[in-house]
């Protein structure tokens, strides 16, 4: 990335309360040129240019720990490019975290990155979220995704494979509340209930952004 993108994904980082050591800077510089690598062959990403891999990727990305923390496993359903994932394993190594998607060159990519990065306790791979349970029934501490834009299609996929103590994490945009209103009723039938909704402003772009969190009854 170039300098003003590394000063922005530093400065959003912190603004978000994480400091970034030189290494991770380096890792999450590396990762992002990956993708703008494979980018040109395979469609990982709209988002080409520099500053906006830095902030609407990685920043991004890194906004789920302002809830989600380590020693725990986490399920990222729907990563696409690795998102949130792989930028979030750089700064919590103590996460354990099984990466999947249903694109198949989406998730060949996140196995170079993987090997690249020299990530332990972290798997990609190719396979559809809902036919997890059998390997992992209520086997992970925190299950995410920013993919979904239908919240109870993704908490029903979540249900089976999260710990009944576990948190289902939705990462969302400008009209969170609208779609919490909405899939309360789906959520009851479904023996969930959303326990937070969390609201904040993307850093550097100032951008609407909303962690809704989603518990077992």
């Amino acid at each position: 990335m170039n300098e003003r993108a590394r000063d922005f994904l530093k400065k959003g980082a912190a603004e978000l309360g994480i400091e970034l050591t030189a290494a991770q800077l380096k890792r999450l510089d590396l990762f992002a040129e990956e993708l703008k690598k494979w980018n040109r062959k395979i469609n990982l990403t709209a988002i080409t240019d520099d500053e906006g891999i830095a902030v609407k990727h990685l920043v991004d990305s890194l906004s789920l720990l302002k809830v989600v923390r380590g020693p725990a496993r986490l399920l990222d359903i729907g990563s696409g490019g690795g998102f949130p994932g792989i930028p979030v394993k750089v700064v919590q190594p103590d996460l354990s975290i099984l990466s999947v998607d249903a694109v198949v060159k989406k998730i060949s990519f996140q196995k170079q990155a993987v090997r690249l990065l020299g990530f332990e306790g972290f798997e990609a791979r190719h396979v559809r979220a809902e036919t997890l349970v059998d390997e992992y029934p209520e086997y992970f501490d925190w299950v995410v995704s920013r993919a979904f834009s239908d919240i109870p299609s993704f908490v029903a996929m979540a249900m089976p494979v999260l710990k009944p103590e576990g948190r289902i994490v939705a990462m969302k945009g400008k009209n969170a509340a609208e779609e919490v209103a909405a899939a309360e009723e789906e959520l009851q039938k479904m023996g969930a209930k959303v326990e937070s909704v969390l609201d904040f402003n993307l850093p550097c772009s100032g951008d609407a952004r909303s962690l809704v969190m989603i518990v077992k009854k």
